[in-house]
């Protein structure tokens, strides 16, 4: 298949609580471009929970992700909803990231592998037929997901990887916060220690440079130069995207504010759900909050990228 008839999918990725529902959020305001939120979620929070859509509706009830299912599958009844969830965990795991790299090494995961390929493939092409725009915002952020769609030929893959200071993610996690998006019931995103949190970091991001030495084109974002200079960061994502940025892609955004319309992103930051005027401030609370311990334990245990990153030469990207 041409390139030119691929679907042309730009990936977030990196770890939670890095500013990647921001950044999708202001990527869906430019034009030719669709966000889908955190689309590896869409079978267990969408066809199982039927949670929110970023649209407000719920996932069966939406008129965008109904047209898709329908496209893909002919209608999301046609899919037994327990059975792509446990085929997915059996596929798409960190540690089937070899596996997905030489899945001839295991013929029963080739085959799950080959079955749920062409799940996501259809997912995706229908996603763009229904949406009609040319390139789809997938901010998943795993890396097994991204290593997952290097491997489909119908993808023309592009990887933004979102990274912040490990100590502002490691400090983020500690924070009690609900999932907006649910609707039965309540239920609360994960938190976790710094020291766990902090090996997480180190090995989340060391993968995407793993995946670009693949051939894969990777750009690297930091969340702090981009709600500094948001305006800059975007000309270097449309070059990254091959579209050259113009005046009019760019008018939603502000000096020191982005202007949100609403989308149908799933899962993520209860952001996912703000619409209008939204100020762009940097989030560094740890610098003042944050426990001198877990400060020296979270650095510890992720310096070599801290220094590759520029966070403890105090460089700054623009």
């Amino acid at each position: 298949m041409e390139v030119s008839d691929c679907v042309r999918v730009l990936y977030i990725g990196g770890l939670g609580r890095s500013g990647s529902t921001l950044l999708d959020r202001m990527l869906d305001q430019l034009d030719g471009v669709r966000s889908v939120g955190e689309l590896a979620h869409i079978w267990q929070r969408g066809l199982v929970e039927n949670n929110r859509c970023g649209c407000g509706d719920r996932f069966r009830d939406c008129p965008f992700w109904g047209g898709v299912g329908a496209v893909a599958f002919g209608g999301w009844d046609a899919l037994d909803a327990g059975e792509v969830v446990a085929l997915q965990r059996s596929v798409d795991r960190t540690r089937y990231i070899p596996l997905m790299c030489a899945p001839g090494l295991w013929p029963p995961y080739r085959r799950r592998l080959r079955r749920y390929s062409w799940l996501l493939t259809r997912l995706y092409r229908a996603i763009h037929q229904v949406s009609g725009e040319r390139v789809l915002v997938d901010a998943t952020k795993h890396a097994s997901h991204a290593f997952l769609l290097r491997r489909l030929p119908d993808l023309d893959l592009r990887v933004v990887h979102l990274v912040r200071d490990s100590r502002g993610v490691a400090f983020s996690w500690t924070k009690v916060k609900q999932r907006a998006e649910v609707v039965d019931g309540e239920a609360l995103m994960a938190t976790g220690h710094p020291m766990r949190l902090g090996g997480r970091w180190f090995s989340h991001n060391l993968l995407f440079h793993l995946l670009q030495a693949t051939g894969v084109s990777v750009l690297r974002v930091r969340y702090e130069t981009l709600v500094r200079w948001p305006q800059r960061q975007f000309d270097r994502i449309l070059d990254h995207l091959g579209r050259p940025p113009a005046a009019a892609d760019l008018a939603f955004l502000g000096d020191g504010y982005v202007d949100l319309g609403a989308g149908h992103g799933l899962a993520g930051n209860p952001m996912r759900f703000e619409q209008g005027r939204l100020q762009l401030r940097l989030d560094d609370a740890w610098r003042r909050d944050m426990r001198p311990g877990h400060r020296a334990l979270t650095t510890g245990c992720t310096w070599p990228l801290l220094l590759r990153y520029g966070y403890l030469r105090g460089s700054i990207e623009h």
